[in-house]
């Protein structure tokens, strides 16, 4: 019987531990796993603008020379102090029976139409030859006539008024206490106090005499020329009418506070409706 030997034994498994540990050294560490799907790639977006909506809303139309285009808050009273034109007038010209049924954008004439002009007809005046016989002698003229035609020959022609023939003066003997100022004062303002006298400032015609014009209370206003209107405001009493012909220096108001903070007088001189310095045509003081 053989007898167990450890050293017989001890040789194959050193072998095989060294193979064992040989094998561990050389294992590699697995590869990475890498996804090889293709990435899905966003596609640009290219915005683009709309053009804007057509608007239903027509273009505001421009007023053309001797006509006006209603405003938002226009009254025909405050479109007669725009244009310088009565408003009694701007009704007629544009066949409106109601004054207060105006509409915005309507188009309204500032002044009357070519056959609202009716023309006079006037006789041609000529020469009228009579046939004579060759031997007859002209006949003496009658005094009465020749003197006639020779005073209407020497007779200068008749001329209009011009705005120079306007003769102005001050519409109150009050301080003055804030001078024109346009956009924040359109005018001149006089100080006083209630009852003081209000005067013409030239000769003229009413063209309105009322308390309709917000911002300007009891008010007067009188045209002078074709160009040339004049607005006294604030008044407490008002002591002319419509239509009604006044002079200069004449008293047509009372000085008050109507639609006004204190008593005052605010005095306007418009040239076609708009707002000049009233001491550019006031006589000095």
């Amino acid at each position: 019987m053989m007898a167990f030997s450890p050293r017989r034994w001890l040789a194959p498994v050193s072998l095989v531990a060294m193979v064992v540990l040989a094998g561990c050294q050389n294992t590699k560490p697995p590869a990475p796993v890498e996804d090889r799907k293709p990435v899905a790639t966003r596609p640009t977006v290219t915005r683009v603008t709309p053009p804007p909506a057509p608007s239903n809303t027509p273009a505001t139309p421009k007023a053309e020379p001797g006509t006006y285009i209603v405003k938002p808050g226009d009254t025909l009273t405050r479109i007669s102090l725009e244009t310088g034109q009565g408003w009694r007038d701007l009704a007629r010209w544009n066949n409106i029976e109601n004054p207060n049924l105006i509409e915005v954008g309507q188009v309204l004439r500032t002044g009357p139409a070519p056959s609202d002009t009716v023309a006079t007809a006037r006789p041609v005046t000529g020469t009228v030859v009579e046939a004579k016989p060759l031997d007859s002698k002209p006949a003496a003229a009658p005094a009465s006539s020749t003197a006639a035609a020779s005073g209407a020959a020497s007779a200068p022609a008749a001329r209009e008024p011009s705005e120079d023939d306007i003769q102005w003066a001050w519409p109150a003997t009050n301080a003055v206490i804030a001078n024109f100022d346009e956009p924040k004062t359109k005018g001149m303002i006089f100080g006083g106090k209630a009852g003081d006298p209000v005067l013409a400032a030239a000769d003229g015609r009413v063209i309105y005499a009322n308390a309709g014009l917000r911002g300007y209370g009891n008010l007067i206003i009188i045209k002078h020329s074709a160009n040339y209107l004049t607005a006294y405001a604030h008044n407490q009493a008002l002591l002319v009418k419509e239509d009604q012909a006044v002079r200069r220096g004449q008293k047509i108001a009372e000085m008050g506070s109507s639609d006004a903070e204190r008593v005052q007088l605010h005095f306007e001189v418009r040239r076609q409706g708009k707002p000049i310095d009233p001491a550019k045509v006031l006589p000095g003081r």
